[in-house]
Order: structure tokens, then C-alpha cells, then sequence
């Protein structure tokens, strides 16, 4: 069965909702709104998906280095959109575009190139993850680009971005972080902890801080939610005599401060730690991200991750010159897939994948959930959570797969 774009269109099927699952779910969209989503009380619409098969709202990934060959901090225009499409028809249909650490001029190309991305609607805003970062905690980062942060480098970055800086993943512990917080804050940016060596002390005060910026300012051009970024990766292990950041964040998580990053991939997080992430935070609080790489979707070859070369071990997407895990090979729906495997529900794993992102980013109102005036975004999925379709904007990317 092949669906074609048109309005008003409709189709039938389980349907996940805010609310939960609805069995005898409808929707429907006319041009790229929404225009009715629930129960369709016996009423026949024009297409009726086969048994078994989901409806889920349009995937919100906050945090992927790009996919299908192309990157985001490194590449052109051309594999931007790239990018952009395949992580689309991925089912991902709201996505932040990460870069990674370079050289601050490098990264203000690379801004100016993403926020034309994100002007024409391709990605929803950029993710900075570095250049103030931990060079005890660099990941896949190369320590060679980790700076200190100061107020003209914050604002370098910030005016690069043209409004379109959403979030930056920085170190708290650092000197001169008070001063990005202030900045971030200020301009709307979602400050998100992360690649860090810091204390519990450390990283409960950096979100003392972030508060009392938010309230100073009034929340002033600061419609979203802080963050932690992927955690767990690139942070202290918890130990019994000193936890560093994870057991805190999971637990001002929980009071509603935060939300936290997982990349729940079965590669990054073991899946009783997702399970245990999950139980302790609350899946409103949670974000599934995938941390894709141009690798992503590509079964082999090597590709580009800002200024390193990544490629594909045992699905794992791995630096070329020492094999450190670079981020993620798969797309969000496998995340939420794994999470789901990993004993979550289905309703919660797809809250952290639409609704909370949605939130964080502000965009409640505009995607994230099946309502009434939102975005037509839409995926369906078989009964296993393969993906058969992808719809975005009321127009269908992926058309349906029976």
C-alpha cells in the first residue's frame, strides 16, 4: 500500500497518544496541520492501516552529528541536506543539527551554513556540543579544540548562529562557565551539562545557577528546559563515595529541573541502566537521542565527525585512530526500539522521543504530540516497531509500506 499527499487526508490504525495508546485511533490533516486525532468512533476514514500497525507523532531528536554520509559540522550544504533528509525519512521529523569541537572559526562557517538549514526548515536549530568542554571527558571530541569558555567566544558562537543556536553542551566545572550560563540564557540558549569531570557539588551547583538565571531574567526569550546531555557517556561512573553527576541529575530530573539525555542504543547504556534511568526520572523527563554520526545508515566506510574520521564496528560507530565510541549508527526509532526491549513501555518510550523533546525545545505547541493544529508529523510503524512510513508537514516523505 503506497500513500500520495493530499488534503484532507486521513488513516486509521493504533494510535499513541499523550493520553496512551488508542486502539480505534483516527488522523487526520489538511494541507500540513492537523485537523482531528483520537478515537474515530466507527467513522471510516480514507485509508486504514493493517492490523497491528502504530501511529506515532514525528520523532524529536535533540542531538545528532548528521547521517547518510554527510555531517554537520564539517560538510557543505549539500551534505546537510543530505543529512537532513535521511535522518527525515528516518523518521525523525524535527531535528537539531550537532556539531562537534573545531576551531571557533570553523564552527561559525559551519553556523552560518546550519542556521540557512534551519531558515528553510530543514533542522530546527543547532545543537553546539563543545567547544567548552572536559578534556578529561572528550569523547570522540578533539581535546586539540577544547577552549576555556570567556563572554566573546559565547558571543561569537551566539551571534554565528543568527537566532538559530538552540542548545550548548558545556562542562560546568570550568572556569568562566557562570559567564556562558549568563550569556545562554540571555539569548534563549538551552544550556545542557555535559563531557564533563565534575563533582556532585560541582554539578548541583551549575544548576543552582542555571535556576537563578532563569528567574533573574525572568525567563526572557527562555521557553525551554534545561538539559543534561547523553547521560552517563562522557561523565564520572557513579561510585558509592563519590557519585559525580549522574545520581543528581537523575534526581533534579525528577523534581522537573532538568531533562536527561539517553542514548539508548544497546552500545552506549546497558539496557538495565535505561531501565533504571527511566524509574528514577520519569519518562517525562527523559529525552532518547540518537547522537548520529554521518555513519549513521551506512553499513560501512569511513566518514567525517568535524575534524576526525569515524567508521562502523559491530554497529558501533567508532573513531578511526583508536577506536573510542564517536556517537551513534542508528537512527532515533532504534533507540526507541532498544529502549522498549530494554522493559519501558511503549507509551513512555515514545513520550521521551516526541513529547519531552517538544518541550524542551519550546515547541509544544508546534510538534511532538497527534493534536488538533499541531504539524502534520507522523510515523507508522509495524507491530515490532519496524518503520513503514514517515509523514511530515501533511506530506508523505516515506510512503507507507504494507
Amino acid at each position: 500500500m503506497a500513500l500520495s499527499s493530499g488534503t484532507p487526508r486521513a488513516l486509521s490504525g493504533r494510535m499513541v497518544t499523550d493520553a496512551g495508546i488508542v486502539e480505534d485511533g483516527v488522523l487526520r490533516w489538511e494541507g500540513s496541520r492537523i485537523t482531528e486525532a483520537g478515537a474515530s468512533h466507527g467513522r471510516a476514514p480514507s485509508e486504514q492501516l493493517p492490523e497491528g500497525y502504530l501511529i506515532l507523532p514525528g520523532l524529536i531528536d535533540l542531538h545528532c552529528h548528521g547521517a547518510g554520509g554527510g555531517d554537520f559540522t564539517s560538510g557543505s550544504v549539500a551534505d546537510i541536506e543530505a543529512a537532513a533528509a535521511h535522518l527525515h525519512r528516518s523518521g525523525s521529523t524535527t531535528v537539531l543539527a550537532s556539531t562537534c569541537a573545531a576551531p571557533l572559526e570553523d564552527l561559525e562557517a559551519a553556523f552560518g551554513r546550519l542556521a540557512a538549514a534551519a531558515d528553510a526548515g530543514l533542522i530546527a536549530g543547532i545543537h553546539a556540543e563543545g567547544p567548552f568542554l572536559s578534556k578529561q571527558r572528550n569523547g570522540a571530541h578533539d581535546p586539540a579544540f577544547l577552549i576555556l569558555p570567556t563572554q566573546e567566544d559565547v558571543s561569537r558562537l551566539v551571534t554565528a548562529a543568527r537566532g538559530r543556536l538552540a542548545s550548548m553542551t558545556y562542562a560546568p566545572e570550568l572556569p568562566g562557565s557562570d559567564v556562558l550560563v549568563y550569556e545562554l540564557v540571555m539569548h534563549g540558549v538551552i544550556p545542557s551539562i555535559g563531557h564533563t569531570d565534575s563533582t556532585t557539588e560541582e554539578t548541583g551547583a551549575a544548576l543552582d545557577l542555571i535556576n537563578e538565571e532563569l528567574a533573574s531574567t525572568g525567563f526572557a526569550g527562555f521557553s525551554g528546559r534545561p538539559t543534561a546531555t547523553h547521560l552517563f557517556n562522557a561523565m564520572p561512573v557513579i561510585h558509592h563515595r563519590s557519585p559525580g553527576p549522574a545520581p543528581l541529575l537523575l534526581q533534579r530530573a525528577r523534581a522537573g529541573e532538568i531533562a536527561v539525555e539517553l542514548i539508548a542504543d544497546n552500545v552506549h547504556l546497558h539496557p538495565e541502566t535505561v531501565r533504571m534511568a527511566f524509574t528514577i526520572a520519569g519518562s517525562e523527563n527523559i529525552c532518547l537521542v540518537s547522537d548520529s554520526t554521518a555513519a549513521a545508515g551506512r553499513a560501512s566506510g569511513t566518514y567525517r565527525l568535524g575534524h576526525r574520521e569515524v567508521t562502523v564496528i559491530d554497529g558501533a560507530a567508532v573513531l578511526l585512530q583508536g577506536g573510542a565510541l564517536a556517537g551513534g549508527a542508528g537512527s532515533l526509532l532504534d533507540v526507541v526500539r532498544c529502549t522498549m526491549a530494554a522493559g519501558v513501555g511503549v507509551v513512555d518510550a515514545v513520550r521521551a522521543a516526541t513529547a519531552v523533546p517538544a518541550v524542551v525545545l519550546g515547541l509544544a505547541d508546534e510538534v511532538g504530540s497527534l493534536r488538533s493544529g499541531l504539524r502534520a508529523d507522523a510515523v507508522v510503524v509495524s507491530p515490532e516497531l519496524e518503520l513503514k512510513g514517515v509523514l511530515r508537514g501533511g506530506t508523505w516523505i516515506r510512503p507507507i509500506e504494507s
